[in-house]
């Protein structure tokens, strides 16, 4: 689902996740994603939630970063969306994290939905990303690079 996922975000071609990494990422024993699952009652997988904790240092606690949030179009409106995110939030409170977070593109309809459910824009912060060549010049930069220092 994560690859209709990026199919949906018009970007097929970025999307480059294999099965063995989803497994190694979920089913470490320190694992770096956590993730639910929709299933019909045929348990048959129609929406997913794939989430990493994030850290707050104002609020000195943990909070969940919602990475995808997918439901295929033959469940939307079912309410699968609303109980992943419920479930999410849930975990939150029981844990006493601070936040729930994610990013969307800025087409994507999902956006009243988000806000049905109490969530707001996060207008006052700017996201930037630094991947490819820029990070690998910049690592390039940290000290002890190419040292073979730890």
């Amino acid at each position: 689902m994560v690859h209709e996922l990026a199919e949906y975000e018009r970007a097929p071609e970025e999307c480059h996740l294999t099965a063995e990494q989803l497994t190694a990422a979920l089913f470490d024993p320190r694992p770096a994603l956590y993730g639910h699952v929709a299933v019909d009652a045929d348990d048959r997988p129609y929406g997913i939630a794939l989430w990493f904790l994030n850290f707050s240092t104002w609020h000195g606690v943990h909070g969940v970063y919602l990475e995808d949030l997918y439901v295929r179009p033959t469940a939307r409106g079912t309410g699968a969306g609303r109980a992943l995110l419920a479930t999410l939030a849930a975990i939150c409170v029981e844990r006493g994290y601070a936040r729930l977070e994610w990013s969307m593109i800025d087409w994507n309809p999902a956006g009243s939905f988000y806000r049905a459910v109490g969530a707001v824009e996060n207008t006052g912060w700017v996201p930037f990303r630094l991947t490819g060549a820029a990070l690998r010049e910049l690592a390039a930069r940290a000290p002890g690079a190419g040292s073979g220092q730890d």
